[in-house]
């Protein structure tokens, strides 16, 4: 059996304490909570204390390359989260606190059920994903109905 890893990684913008981003930090705590509390919700990436991974560390070379990462039974659950909750206001609002343009990234992966996905597996999948496009592997989000688990 597998699970759905999502990994987004975009641009902040400014840094998270800058009052550009203060109306996307407000929305961070609810949204993730709503996220915990979803049908087939696994878990999502936190730093040490438990908040957002926005609040981690950048591992890019840009510190305000920024990384969501979370874990899903389906495509489904996670579909209904990103499009059909509090969470599309900030997809449809993105442009206020992300720099549009850049290469931004929402990509997918299957990971076998126990598996935790790692900074490493964010810092590489979107480089296979550059070089290969949407393979069993690595899919972006318009290509995961028709990449079923194959591993």
């Amino acid at each position: 059996m597998h699970y759905l890893v999502q990994a987004n990684i975009a641009h902040f913008k400014a840094s998270l304490d800058n009052p550009v981003m203060k109306e996307f930090t407000d929305f961070l705590e609810p949204v993730n909570k709503l996220a915990e509390e979803s049908k087939r919700f696994i878990r999502r990436l936190t730093d040490t204390d438990g908040k957002s991974a926005s609040y981690i560390a950048s591992p890019f070379k840009n510190e305000l390359t920024t990384i969501n990462v979370s874990v899903w039974k389906d495509f489904d659950a996670l579909s209904a989260f990103v499009y059909s909750s509090v969470h599309s206001y900030v997809l449809r609002n993105k442009k206020k606190w992300f720099v549009l343009g850049r290469p931004s990234q929402f990509i997918m992966w299957w990971i076998p059920v126990g598996e935790t996905p790692t900074i490493e597996m964010v810092k590489e999948k979107p480089l296979h994903h550059e070089k290969h496009g949407d393979s069993p592997s690595v899919f972006s989000i318009k290509k995961c109905s028709t990449h079923k688990v194959t591993v």
